[in-house]
Formats: structure tokens, C-alpha cells, sequence
């Protein structure tokens, strides 16, 4: 879940993966395994993603109930666009 709003987010906000990578001071590599859920952030870099794509840590991490109990609503999309196929390689 985490992944998808972390992208979500992301693309709404109009940064490449390059663009957020270097305000976020991490590498491409770093914020493409986030995003295709092979690893997490820590929490202070949890922090600054948030900050930097204007939406509560709540968000990312999907406590909407949570959220909603606050009567705090995100103007984000909870999904991006449909992710590409990635290339099969033919043995």
C-alpha cells in the first residue's frame, strides 16, 4: 500500500522519480525500490517525504480510518495510473 500512494503522490504532484529523488537527497535506486515495494524508507525519511509531497505520514501508510476519525481528507489519488508491463525476457 505504501508503494502505490507513495507514486500516487508523486505523480500528483508532477515530480519525476529523479526530481523527488534529489530534493529527498536519496538515490534513484532508493526511491525506485519504495515505489515498487521492495524496501521502506525509515522513519525519518518517511518524514520528509510526506513533507515534501504535502500529505500526512497517515497517508502513506494508509490509515484512512484513522484519518477520517480526525476529519482530515487528502486531496491525492490513493492509486496512480496503471504501472507499465515490465519486459519478459525470453530464455
Amino acid at each position: 500500500m505504501f508503494n502505490d500512494r507513495l507514486r500516487a503522490a508523486r505523480i500528483y504532484r508532477n515530480y519525476t522519480l529523479q526530481e523527488e529523488a534529489d530534493r529527498l537527497d536519496v538515490s534513484l535506486r532508493a526511491l525506485q525500490n519504495y515505489e515498487s515495494g521492495c524496501r521502506e524508507p525509515g522513519l525519518g525519511l518517511l518524514v520528509r517525504i510526506a513533507d515534501l509531497l504535502d500529505v500526512p505520514t497517515d497517508f502513506l501508510l494508509g490509515r484512512d480510518e484513522y484519518l477520517a476519525s480526525l476529519g482530515v481528507s487528502v486531496e491525492v489519488p490513493r492509486e496512480g495510473p496503471p504501472r507499465r508491463a515490465s519486459p519478459r525476457v525470453s530464455r
